[in-house]
């Protein structure tokens, strides 16, 4: 009897598996089919800002001694910054924080996804609601508070890597911060408070040359000081930058500072993210 060695046939490019990124797309696709389908949680995410911009652009409407605008004007970009924030840094610290405490994350641990598509799938989400919440907002900001867009392609560059540097930055704030929540039940009351409190002191809910500069010191600590201070120069006119507390945009500065978020922030998600809770083990 002759025994015939079986080898097996290498797979060919349309039976190989996905990688990271084609899966981290899939993962995302999910993601998004997930989020849209709660009607509530849809509506309450696109209308807070929203709703936010026009109770305080109602209330303080007069125009801003020596700034050349509006308050109503100054408080779009900086519901545009507190939007991008909330779609990332909130939305994936109190959705990661229940996953986990679900044991949603170990079970996708235990499957053989790489990690990395897990996170890709976060990413689009952000990405993707980040720029609906911010073209919104837009649109209700050129429509109704006299607004106007960049007139230059420098203006919307500006636009685009303030966007994606503060989105990226808050982003990996959010899936760090998801860690420190003991349970999904007090996720909301953890991550909620210290977006709040920057609001406040970061120049969304007061106008900035009205705050304390050790509260403005405080908040420029972080990186929606930055993003509000950023949409700001794009947005406004160059007038309106006598109300920073530098006395202008520093868009160079805006730029290093919220690039080396995004260095700390990837460095808290690799030292602190776990897949399952502290009393699994």
């Amino acid at each position: 009897m002759t025994t015939t060695a079986v080898r097996a046939r290498p797979r060919t490019s349309e039976e190989r598996l996905p990688g990271a990124w084609g899966l981290g797309l899939r993962r995302g696709v999910l993601e998004l089919k997930q989020f849209f389908r709660q009607r509530d949680q849809v509506v309450f995410t696109f209308a807070f800002p929203v709703v936010f911009l026009f109770l305080f652009a109602s209330i303080f409407k007069d125009d801003v001694r020596g700034a050349g605008v509006t308050a109503s004007q100054l408080y779009v970009p900086a519901m545009m910054a507190a939007g991008i924030m909330s779609t990332s840094f909130q939305s994936l610290g109190i959705s990661i924080a229940i996953e986990r405490d679900e044991k949603v994350l170990r079970r996708l641990r235990g499957t053989p996804m790489p990690p990395a598509a897990y996170f890709l799938g976060k990413i689009w989400l952000v990405l993707v609601t980040g720029l609906l919440e911010t073209a919104i907002l837009l649109l209700v900001g050129t429509g109704f508070y006299g607004v106007d867009l960049p007139s230059s392609a420098g203006k919307w560059l500006d636009f685009g890597w303030i966007f994606v540097l503060g989105l990226t930055a808050c982003a990996l704030l959010g899936i760090a911060v998801s860690s420190v929540p003991k349970s999904g039940k007090s996720a909301t009351s953890v991550v909620v408070l210290p977006f709040l409190v920057l609001q406040f002191i970061s120049g969304v809910y007061i106008s900035i040359d009205t705050i304390p500069d050790w509260m403005l010191n405080i908040g420029a600590l972080f990186p929606l000081k930055w993003m509000c201070q950023g949409l700001r120069g794009v947005f406004l006119p160059s007038s309106a930058q006598v109300l920073e507390q530098a006395g202008s945009w520093e868009f160079g500065k805006i730029a290093l500072v919220l690039g080396a978020w995004c260095v700390g922030g990837l460095l808290l998600c690799l030292l602190t993210f776990r897949w399952k809770n502290r009393r699994d083990g």
